[in-house]
């Protein structure tokens, strides 16, 4: 249902505006999903190590098998073996929103600033994901990143 909820929008409204929907869902669930994690840890917001330990803990959840390949002050890098959707998810890259918009929220609820670039996604066809989560604005950041701003 949910892929061809994803494809029917991509179709008739097209893959931007379609990830935009997708994007205003993503929001909702990241918020929710940032507050149980900061209530079960009992803070009232997650350091920078406990982002990267939420980020990888709520896909696995999920049937993902993301994975850190670098971690810095400036940048969470995240790799991904298997797509929550699984197969589902070929030629609906629309759905990757989800991911962009949930981390996205949660890092920069909790950071201040986050944006999320999808670097190589299962949905365009590639073997694996790299996702990348910027910690600091920059002018340097990719074209194809997804800005978030905390509270």
């Amino acid at each position: 249902m949910i892929r061809e909820l994803a494809g029917t929008l991509q179709d008739v409204v097209g893959l931007d505006d379609a990830s935009g929907y997708i994007s205003v869902v993503g929001v909702a669930v990241g918020e929710q999903i940032d507050r149980q994690y900061r209530s079960a840890l009992a803070v009232d917001r997650l350091t920078r190590a406990q982002v990267t330990d939420v980020l990888i803990d709520l896909k696995q959840r999920i049937q993902g098998d993301f994975f850190v390949i670098e971690e810095t002050e400036d940048r969470i890098v995240l790799g991904n073996r298997a797509c929550p959707f699984g197969e589902l998810v070929r030629d609906r890259p629309s759905l990757c929103m989800m991911t962009s918009n949930v981390f996205g929220h949660i890092a920069a609820q909790n950071l201040g600033y986050a944006a999320v670039d999808l670097e190589r996604t299962i949905a365009e066809g590639h073997p694996d994901c790299r996702v990348t989560v910027y910690l600091r604005a920059s002018d340097d950041l990719p074209l194809t990143a997804r800005a978030y701003h905390g509270r």
